[in-house]
């Protein structure tokens, strides 16, 4: 990606205190762009835009919860008010609570539909809004996972959650097309980030069932990110890219590894 490849782009990018939303804030902004960093803890959110900042890039960081109307509106207007407009919205946020289906807490299932499913979905309006209001197109990225797409045990409400944002995108290609708006989704599978290597087999048992010898690192999951956002997908929308080493085509369960 050409280090001025988003130059004069504004973008906002919610769950990126750390993990694959931090390498996508990181990515963009060594290309170019100002960037939103958003994250629910205020430390996180503030070291990781200061890290950006220190390599040179333009970042600025938003903390909060992004599944409220009321603080998606006010990301929204930080970034319009800082750079005049908003270019691209990424809809990284998102929440795992394992569980058994039988007993899964209720608590637990409106936690996981508040910030994955509205979160997304309450981003997506505010930012089409804002774009629609501009007169010159942008993006929208969701982060769905593997899980929308084949069946992980103790994840039932998660992967409902993967799977209604996709299908959130495509149904969204009706009514943005027309503004020159694009949506697109990534579905990233195993990757090595702050949490999954608090896990000492992670890295070998994923390494073992994944055809391609290994986890995703952020890098790869950012890399594609950035390519649909870019203008060289301007032609790509409701399409979810699977970016999982080759996973889900034969999907063995890391539990029987």
């Amino acid at each position: 990606m050409s280090s001025t490849q988003f130059n004069n782009k504004t973008a906002i990018v919610t769950g990126a205190g750390q993990g694959i939303g931090f390498e996508i804030c990181r990515q963009l902004a060594a290309a170019g762009a100002t960037v939103i960093l958003n994250d629910i803890d205020e430390i996180l959110a503030s070291e990781a835009a200061s890290k950006i900042r220190s390599e040179n890039g333009k970042c600025i960081a938003c903390a909060g919860n992004s599944s409220n109307k009321n603080f998606i509106n006010s990301m929204i207007s930080l970034a319009v008010d800082t750079t005049g407009q908003l270019d691209i919205a990424i809809a990284n946020s998102g929440i795992t609570l394992f569980g058994d289906f039988l007993t899964y807490p209720e608590d637990s299932l409106t936690r996981v539909l508040n910030v994955n499913i509205a979160g997304t979905f309450l981003l997506a309006q505010a930012a089409v809004n804002q774009m629609k209001k501009q007169g010159h197109g942008g993006s929208l990225l969701f982060t769905s996972s593997v899980t929308g797409h084949q069946a992980h045990k103790d994840l039932a409400a998660y992967g409902m959650s993967k799977a209604a944002i996709e299908m959130l995108a495509k149904n969204l290609v009706l009514e943005i097309s027309p503004y020159k708006i694009n949506v697109n989704t990534i579905a990233p599978g195993a990757t090595l980030t702050e949490r999954t290597l608090d896990d000492p087999n992670y890295m070998s048992v994923w390494s073992r069932i994944t055809p391609m010898g290994r986890p995703a690192y952020t890098t790869d999951i950012a890399s594609a990110a950035l390519f649909l956002v870019s203008e060289q997908a301007r032609h790509i929308t409701g399409q979810s890219l699977v970016i999982d080493g080759g996973w889900t085509v034969i999907s063995p369960s890391p539990e029987e590894n």
